[in-house]
């Protein structure tokens, strides 16, 4: 069958082959994609000829986002059928400064009024910042090890974690990320630097592991292609601190490990970091949501958080948004029986 006859934007939809190219995949898989799973158009044009909607392609595009991510075409095609189709957004809005927990690696300046002109005496620009996040700049500024790690705890221990992540540690993080913006990456070391010694000092500052209470356990990682741990790291700190147990999974957790790990911890909450649209999945998040165990007529599931500006836009249905490492802890506290 010849997509050729027909010219490209039709009025009566897009070819087969024109919507081949729009996805990045063969015609075949396409078609395939049709006779398998029932992904085809809605109507069709006079003729043979096939013509896809703006809410087929949506469908599609739901399609690849899915198998990207690991899930078998199968269960992929299941989702993207279930997921209500609308046609493909613009671009959303850049995330609010109040998002979910703060990035750590910001890929853009703030506008210049933001950027106060204090700068500390350590070249970074940390305006009304408390005065701790001026000591933690200049020690990451010189490589200073043992002057970093007392100053990270001190803060730890003056006001707590999650005061000390959200008034010390994200301002001089965001501060060190403007830096090696601003400077040509001359200070991707400094950053590096300072977010191992972040880390670590969260762990040194976290009490012991909390043990297992049947159906009080929270999930943490990041979904596929995601490698930005910190915010999940302070998270499992500041619940740790509170008693409750947490089941930490880092960076890349592939889609066959989540859903493993999930089934296999039955825990009250899943909380899934992206820091990047590319890699927020809405699908895999309302296919976590959806899961299901325990004994009939006693089923439960879990409450999936979506955290990090990768979800900033519409939201997931069937998933909580929390505003902040403060309130997500918060919601956690509440969720989980003591």
């Amino acid at each position: 069958m010849s997509e050729r006859t027909e010219p490209a934007g039709h009025e009566g939809g897009l070819t087969t082959g024109e919507v081949a190219r729009r996805l990045g995949v063969a015609p075949t898989t396409v078609r395939t994609w049709d006779h398998r799973y029932g992904l085809g158009p809605d109507r069709h044009t006079g003729g043979r000829h096939r013509r896809w909607t703006p809410a087929d392609l949506a469908r599609l595009e739901r399609m690849c986002a899915l198998t990207a991510t690991g899930i078998s075409p199968a269960e992929a095609a299941r989702l993207a059928r279930e997921t209500p189709a609308s046609a493909p957004a613009a671009a959303p809005a850049p995330a609010p400064a109040a998002g979910p927990a703060p990035s750590v690696t910001p890929r853009r300046p703030p506008a210049p009024e933001a950027m106060p002109a204090s700068r500390a005496g350590s070249g970074l620009r940390l305006g009304d910042a408390r005065q701790e996040c001026k000591g933690i700049a200049r020690a990451a500024l010189r490589l200073d090890a043992a002057a970093l790690d007392r100053l990270l705890l001190d803060a730890i221990r003056e006001h707590g974690l999650v005061a000390a992540w959200a008034e010390v540690i994200v301002p001089t993080l965001q501060a060190v990320g403007r830096k090696w913006e601003s400077s040509g990456e001359r200070y991707v070391e400094v950053e590096h630097f300072l977010s191992w010694h972040v880390s670590g000092a969260l762990r040194r500052a976290a009490p012991d592991t909390v043990p297992d209470r049947p159906g009080a356990t929270t999930v943490l990682a990041c979904v596929p292609g995601e490698n930005h741990t910190l915010a999940l790291e302070v998270l499992s700190a500041a619940l740790a601190e509170r008693g409750i147990p947490v089941r930490m999974f880092g960076g890349a957790l592939p889609v066959e490990s989540l859903i493993a790990a999930v089934r296999r911890t039955g825990p009250a909450a899943v909380a899934l970091w992206a820091q990047s649209r590319t890699t927020a999945s809405r699908p895999l998040a309302q296919h976590v949501a959806a899961m299901e165990w325990g004994v009939r007529g006693a089923r439960r599931s879990p409450l999936v958080l979506t955290l990090g500006p990768g979800w900033s836009g519409r939201p997931v249905p069937g998933t909580a948004r929390p505003h902040g490492l403060a309130d997500t802890v918060r919601a956690l506290e509440d969720l989980v029986p003591r």
